[in-house]
């Protein structure tokens, strides 16, 4: 497949990718957020993902990750970045890495994943969203922790929670 790098895009293309974009920041936000609702938003209603342990429906799978991962994590952080976008019509193929930060439960170790995700988005009107996830992991580690966060240096600054206590949702006007 022949890619065109550096090639200058049109308006419409531009907004396309901003869009693209604003699905893929979306999503890791409701990963971090815990947020149910905000993930299957992003997902078309027929989608799919494999994401190794659970393969299928996206919206299923929306539903299950929040429980697990606030199972098992006080905080998540996932982070999309290096994110190539390769049009095919009114369909895009998407080439994201993924940085994804997991405080455990006691803050005593974090787990950090470094992969990818191979995300195949769909446009319908005027609206992007995922049709199949696919995530690749590149490489994991885990590491003991010394948390900081009631530090001296720290204590006053307000504290991320993967719920609607977030400072996020009454920042946006829609506090829990």
């Amino acid at each position: 497949m022949a890619i065109d790098i550096g090639k200058i895009s049109a308006l419409e293309e531009i907004a396309d990718r901003i869009a693209i974009q604003d699905v893929l920041h979306n999503h890791s936000r409701g990963l971090d957020r815990g947020d149910v609702a905000c993930i299957r938003a992003c997902y078309w209603p027929d989608a799919e993902v494999d994401y190794g342990s659970f393969k299928g429906s996206a919206h299923v799978f929306a539903e299950a990750v929040v429980p697990a991962l606030t199972a098992a994590y006080e905080l998540t952080h996932h982070a999309v970045t290096n994110t190539l976008v390769h049009f095919f019509m009114h369909q895009a193929r998407t080439e994201s890495y993924v940085t994804a930060s997991h405080l455990m439960i006691g803050a005593k170790r974090e787990m950090i994943f470094s992969g990818r995700y191979l995300d195949t988005l769909v446009r319908h009107g005027d609206q992007w969203k995922l049709q199949h996830r696919l995530v690749v992991m590149d490489w994991s580690r885990e590491r003991k922790l010394s948390d900081a966060r009631e530090s001296e240096s720290f204590v006053d600054l307000h504290k991320g929670s993967n719920g609607m206590e977030d400072p996020l949702y009454d920042f946006l006007g829609i506090g829990g």
